[in-house]
């Protein structure tokens, strides 16, 4: 893959200050084929794979749909639904694993699996406009992602609403209920999501992958069963962090009034 998003028309990607931006480009809906779900997760293993690369954005083209999610032209004219989606399950970063921080940029309708997508990513900032939906039971199916994840994240009574009435939530909502970071005007998505990109990467390499470690391994246990994970030496970026040479600079860059020099080592 390179930066000019040579990986073909469905998505047009940047790399730069070791950001990647990926945007969904597929009118009029910008849903996932499984074609597409096979590109974003090279995409995004190219991401995870790349040291120069920190925090990836991902948004949609035009202003009115993030994503649509699964294509369902595709599957009225036989595209499986349990066809290959590539590394990573359905849209690259469903079933990713991944210790880099992710952005979705909402702007505008995230249905089904667009809102899957999202609730894939570590954070979303949504514009006015945004409207968070899962219809997937009025076309003989479920939200199997959501399903797993958005009761994690929203009261019970709430996610199931949604889960199983389709009904919409907008962006003003889901603040409230601190489903999204931020709400923002249309003109400023990229601008306030690549300024929490560079939020990110003023922090140490190994220390964002050690927050994304522990989070991941740690969401179903104890306060105590948590900590006996951490001494248990079994967090590989944890270890990694607390022996490398940034957890000796950082002190030392706070010490000296200056910048740190990262090396991620």
């Amino acid at each position: 893959m390179s930066p000019d998003g040579s990986l073909g028309s469905p998505l047009d990607i940047r790399e730069q200050d070791g950001i990647l931006e990926v945007i969904l480009n597929r009118p009029k809906a910008n849903a996932i084929d499984a074609a597409t779900s096979r590109q974003m997760g090279e995409v995004f293993s190219h991401f995870r794979d790349d040291p120069s690369l920190r925090v990836a954005i991902i948004s949609g083209a035009g202003p009115k749909f993030f994503s649509a999610g699964w294509d369902l032209q595709a599957a009225a004219e036989g595209e499986a639904i349990d066809s290959d989606y590539g590394v990573g399950g359905f849209a690259g970063l469903s079933e990713l694993k991944l210790y880099k921080p992710v952005i979705a940029a909402v702007n505008g309708l995230a249905v089904g699996g667009g809102f899957e997508l999202a609730l894939a990513c570590d954070l979303i900032v949504a514009v006015d406009e945004a409207q968070f939906f899962l219809p997937e039971i009025f076309v003989g199916l479920i939200a199997d992602s959501a399903s797993l994840r958005l009761p994690k994240r929203l009261p019970y009574h709430i996610a199931m609403e949604m889960l199983l009435t389709g009904r919409r939530m907008g962006a003003e909502e889901a603040l409230r209920w601190g489903l999204v970071n931020a709400v923002v005007p249309q003109v400023e998505l990229m601008d306030k999501a690549r300024e929490m990109a560079q939020q990110i990467i003023q922090g140490a390499p190994l220390a964002v992958a050690s927050v994304k470690e522990l989070v991941s391994h740690s969401q179903h246990l104890s306060l105590e069963e948590g900590y006996a994970l951490l001494r248990s030496q079994k967090l590989g970026f944890y270890e990694a962090m607390l022996a490398s040479e940034d957890a000796k600079e950082g002190p030392k860059a706070f010490a000296e009034k200056r910048s740190p020099r990262w090396q991620a080592k």
